[in-house]
């Protein structure tokens, strides 16, 4: 779990950050010149951000209650809760590193939709152009319907269309591959962090059965605590559980076999266009990628996950043993 069987030592680290606050920024104001086709997707990966920083937030929160209650059981002196809640404070602190893994995995799949707005965006300006041209033709129609301009203006609109039609296609293909892809990423990463915090949590209730709260009557003393070595061997175990934690889910297989102009790399659906829209009409996948290759077998889902160690683990999260 990367941390010592005691949270004390390292009390006196870096205290928790207070959650970042979501002011007046310049950058809030560039959702206002996105292309309308692109402004809905722009926004929700914008809230995407503001929930990763929620989940960082909520992780070194964490760490912060941990610290606080290995303090508050120290000063008990009372040798029971002050190594059990010790105890508990290291699961806790797990469990905001948890939290934070869990921010990073979402923001890998904010990453992938970015490459669908950015497609939104290139395509936005074949769609205006097209649009623009039927209404020009409209508009003279009207005026001069003998004018030997329709006849440009028709032969623009028709490469007009054909680009539009090749940038459509190359969006669709985009959102289908890279949606598919994006959620793939945030459902694995929801079914890890839950089924990790389900093993801290297990592994918690078992320190709580070492606490004896049979009521005692003034003057009584309490039997003096044995459980130190007990204690120790539940967050051994809880480490090797998360050491031999293994993903098992069921596969989203990917069809998406895209060129890089986001076309189908078979030629069983090659679009043919007009030799002079030439590479005008492509669309490039925005340089910014995921860590995510496409074209890929993608995996989310869980099936029958069962929360023992496994027999083959593998060098996933460790604890430094004190």
């Amino acid at each position: 779990m990367n941390r010592a069987l005691s949270i004390r030592s390292n009390k006196n680290g870096s205290s928790s950050s207070a959650a970042p606050r979501h002011g007046f920024s310049l950058s809030s104001l560039r959702g206002t010149v996105q292309p309308e086709l692109s402004k809905k997707l722009y926004k929700l990966i914008k809230s995407e951000n503001h929930l990763i920083q929620s989940h960082e937030a909520a992780g070194k929160e964490r760490l912060s209650i941990a610290s606080q209650l290995s303090d508050w059981g120290e000063a008990t002196n009372d040798d029971t809760i002050s190594d059990i809640s010790d105890k508990i404070g290291v699961l806790l602190s797990e469990l905001g590193e948890q939290e934070d893994l869990y921010a990073h995995n979402i923001d890998d799949s904010r990453a992938i939709l970015k490459t669908i707005r950015n497609t939104e965006k290139s395509v936005q300006p074949s769609r205006d152009n097209k649009a623009k041209i039927a209404d020009e033709i409209a508009k003279l129609k009207a005026k001069e319907p003998e004018s030997a301009k329709l006849v440009t203006l028709e032969q623009e609109l028709v490469r007009a269309e054909a680009e539009n039609l090749v940038a459509e296609a190359q969006l669709t293909n985009v959102t289908r591959q890279k949606l598919k892809e994006a959620y793939a990423t945030e459902f694995a990463a929801t079914i890890e962090r839950a089924e990790k915090q389900i093993i801290l949590a297990r592994h918690g209730r078992r320190l709580l059965n070492l606490i004896d709260d049979t009521p005692v009557v003034p003057g009584d003393m309490r039997a003096p605590y044995e459980y130190t070595n007990q204690a120790r061997q539940i967050l051994n175990d809880a480490e090797d559980d998360l050491r031999d934690w293994q993903p098992e889910l069921e596969d989203v297989p990917s069809s998406a076999r895209l060129e890089n102009n986001l076309m189908p790399s078979s030629g069983s659906h090659q679009q043919t266009v007009d030799d002079s829209v030439g590479d005008e009409t492509m669309i490039h996948a925005d340089p910014e990628q995921s860590r995510i290759s496409s074209g890929t077998s993608v995996t989310t889902g869980q099936v029958g996950h069962g929360y023992a160690p496994s027999e083959t683990g593998t060098a996933g999260t460790t604890m430094n043993v004190a």
